[in-house]
């Protein structure tokens, strides 16, 4: 375990880096056809909820996709960390106005905010999990917290890994507790990894 704790320590350093050196005009293109990719997708059309992010530290910009799902009449959530950032809930917005700054400087919904609970889902929803890197498997290097493996360990719920192709490792360490996600979308492929698209 300790060894695994290592190498993925090793390799967040090593993805971090190359992604704060990006070119941004590069950047903006290759997000807009990941996102565009994504939303041509069933998982998306079909979608009565999503699972976001706010995008921070160079991760894929998925404002956009934040904003065209509230106006196609999605259901959005974004997670909010509490009890001292040990715990993360999704809460619903209604538009970005509707988050602040949270615990670790991440735009999250207010502590208010009506919370997403998995037991009441009225239609098919999918999550997208933010990672510095995926592997074919699908399985992430995320940033070590663990937050996204322990809430969808047995969720259900479509879980959707964005990715830059040139982050898609042929394989990468991960322990038991560790989940892959059941589909990735890079701007040159969608990789159907669990469940159908």
């Amino acid at each position: 375990m300790y060894q695994i704790k290592e190498e993925k320590n090793a390799l967040r350093t090593l993805y971090a880096e190359r992604r704060a050196n990006i070119d941004p005009e590069k950047k903006k293109k290759i997000d807009e056809k990941i996102l565009n990719k994504f939303m041509s997708l069933a998982t998306y059309r079909y979608a009565h909820t999503l699972l976001l992010y706010y995008p921070v530290k160079g991760e894929i910009n998925i404002v956009p996709l934040i904003k065209k799902a509230l106006e196609d009449g999605k259901r959005v959530a974004l997670p909010r960390c509490e009890a001292n950032g040990a715990i993360m809930y999704f809460h619903y917005i209604n538009s970005l106005d509707d988050l602040i700054e949270g615990r670790f400087g991440i735009m999250e919904p207010k502590e208010d905010a009506e919370l997403f609970e998995r037991q009441n889902l009225c239609g098919p929803t999918a999550v997208i999990i933010p990672a510095l890197a995926y592997d074919k498997s699908g399985y992430r290097l995320g940033y070590g917290k663990g937050f996204y493996d322990r809430y969808f360990s047995t969720s259900g719920i479509s879980t959707v890994g964005l990715i830059y192709s040139d982050f898609l490792a042929d394989k990468l360490p991960h322990g038991r507790y560790d989940i892959a996600v059941d589909l990735l979308v890079s701007e040159k492929e969608v990789r159907i990894v669990g469940k159908e698209v």
